[in-house]
């Protein structure tokens, strides 16, 4: 993981954050969110379609800002950094998974999940030793060479968990990392969530299914872009 974090912040702490889009009429897809996720965390949200879960996780995930209201991701108010900043502090401590995995198919399992830390402070003398480790560490070890097009749906989420944590982020955001998977897969996917939170990364998972949000340590809703507590 990137350096030690300091202990009095939260890792994630939204304070009073609003996200508006200009209509007619405008669109305030969250409204007043206030969140703390704390290092190690395993926390979901839940909601329908339209709720407000992309917006919720590309504030999260640095990809997009606050209308109003604070960002602190590992005690750094991210409203004062420009895009470079925002970019330097999103790849050293947040891991992305995606419902639609986004591995690049002309390259191998191992190619795929080396190349994310081309761009963040992974020494490149470590680049393949992690990546090799994160893959023996999902159960793909045996899968270095292939290409994503010959692994099933199951495998090519675990390449992208693999390449989500071989930088060794704080903070894993996964995004209906379930949504492609059969019942037995959906499963084997959340178990090696948990197993990577039980290594001490704080996961978010943010999902449509309540059986997926039940599975965290604390589970929230979001409806109408408003964060409630759901247990």
């Amino acid at each position: 993981m990137a350096e030690a974090l300091v202990v009095d912040h939260p890792l994630v702490e939204l304070r009073d954050v609003t996200r508006s889009f200009p209509g007619p009429p405008e669109v305030q897809a969250l409204k007043s969110v206030n969140l703390q996720v704390h290092a190690g965390d395993y926390v979901s949200i839940v909601g329908p379609s339209g709720s407000g879960k992309s917006t919720m996780l590309n504030i999260l995930g640095l990809v997009d800002r606050p209308s109003v209201g604070e960002y602190r991701l590992a005690g750094t108010l991210t409203g004062n950094l420009d895009e470079a900043g925002r970019s330097a502090l999103r790849a050293s401590r947040i891991g992305f998974v995606f419902q639609a995995f986004h591995l690049l198919p002309r390259r191998s399992v191992l190619e795929n999940v080396v190349l994310p830390m081309l761009y963040n402070a992974t020494p490149r003398a470590e680049r393949e030793d992690r990546a090799r480790a994160a893959l023996d560490r999902v159960g793909m070890s045996h899968r270095l060479g292939a290409g994503p097009a010959t692994l099933s749906g199951g495998e090519r989420q675990r390449v992208a968990v693999a390449r989500a944590v071989a930088s060794r982020p704080d903070l894993l955001l996964a995004d209906e990392p379930t949504g492609n998977l059969d019942e037995r897969t959906t499963a084997d996917v959340m178990d090696l969530l948990e197993d990577l939170h039980s290594d001490g990364i704080a996961v978010v998972v943010i999902t449509h299914d309540r059986d997926v949000a039940d599975r965290a340590d604390r589970a929230l809703r979001i409806t109408d872009g408003r964060l409630s507590v759901l247990r």
